[in-house]
């Protein structure tokens, strides 16, 4: 079987001229851009100072992270019954006994009142903003319906559009110390339809301000947003012995009350970056003095 050269051999050994470039006239064609001369170099960047940490409410997260930055995202996420309500009402009571103004984003409309005055939340310094809700939901029976509707797709996704309008507000409006954005009982494939530009948005708003932005998922959300992403997990079924005399309907923060919880944290851009995940154990406890 005969075979022929796909290109001729005499082709390839012969010179190829360049086209010529006029050098002078690109030189003078960039020189002539006027916003050329305004670009700074990346070694002449300033160096973004380190915002001002503030408390939890949990001793042990505040060791294992430093506390939570002002003006940066905060992702904590885990699945349900993994401590992230109580990490959520830890931070709200501490924040409003900072005397600071606190805004609340329930998407889910997941708050209970009656676990959040256990942990001495102070309702006075607290926005409480219930997504997805009628007044035909104002009833004591309301986690069932806001369960009912997720379970029946009623457009899950209403919720979560009204909570990141409202979100938007309030970082505008400022004046507050803390935000904090409940999507932990949203569908998580819900949850990731979130635009990672309306996240972007939320921490260009909140830069350069002292609110910290705090957002309650069931698994990772905002991405590289994010400044500290935090991951809480259940590491025992440890109830507390009150549990078992309190009515068949007790509040939340009681009937996890010593409960096992273990903090992981993943990521963080303030200072050194951690060689690798870092873990922390504590345990949930209610306040009654």
């Amino acid at each position: 079987m005969s075979s022929f050269p796909l290109f001729s051999t005499e082709a390839a050994h012969r010179p190829v001229a360049a086209p010529s470039v006029k050098l002078p006239a690109l030189s003078e064609r960039l020189s002539a851009l006027p916003k050329l001369a305004e670009v700074t170099p990346a070694s002449r960047l300033e160096v973004c100072p380190t915002p001002e940490m503030v408390s939890s409410g949990i001793a042990e997260i505040d060791a294992l992270t430093g506390g939570l930055p002002r003006g940066r995202l905060t992702e904590v996420f885990g699945s349900a019954s993994s401590g992230r309500t109580s990490l959520a009402l830890a931070t709200l009571a501490t924040a409003t006994q900072r005397q600071e103004a606190c805004a609340l984003v329930d998407v889910s409309d997941a708050f209970d009142p009656v676990s959040a005055a256990l942990a001495e939340v102070q309702f006075e310094r607290l926005l409480w903003v219930r997504c997805g809700v009628s007044e035909k939901d104002f009833s004591p029976r309301r986690h069932r319906v806001t369960e009912k509707k997720y379970l029946d797709n009623e457009r899950p996704e209403a919720p979560v559009e009204q909570a990141l309008r409202v979100t938007d507000l309030l970082l505008q409006s400022g004046g507050f110390g803390l935000v904090m954005i409940d999507l932990g009982d949203v569908p998580f494939k819900t949850a990731r339809r979130i635009p990672l530009a309306s996240w972007f948005r939320f921490q260009r708003a909140v830069e350069h301000t002292p609110t910290v932005l705090l957002v309650i998922t069931p698994a990772p959300c905002t991405q590289s947003c994010a400044t500290l992403l935090l991951k809480v997990q259940a590491s025992g079924k440890k109830l507390s012995a009150v549990s078992s005399r309190l009515s068949p309907d007790p509040a939340h923060a009681r009937l996890l009350e010593g409960f096992q919880v273990q903090g992981e944290l993943l990521r963080s851009r303030l200072g050194r970056k951690p060689v690798q995940s870092v873990t922390v154990a504590f345990a949930t406890k209610v306040r009654t003095g």
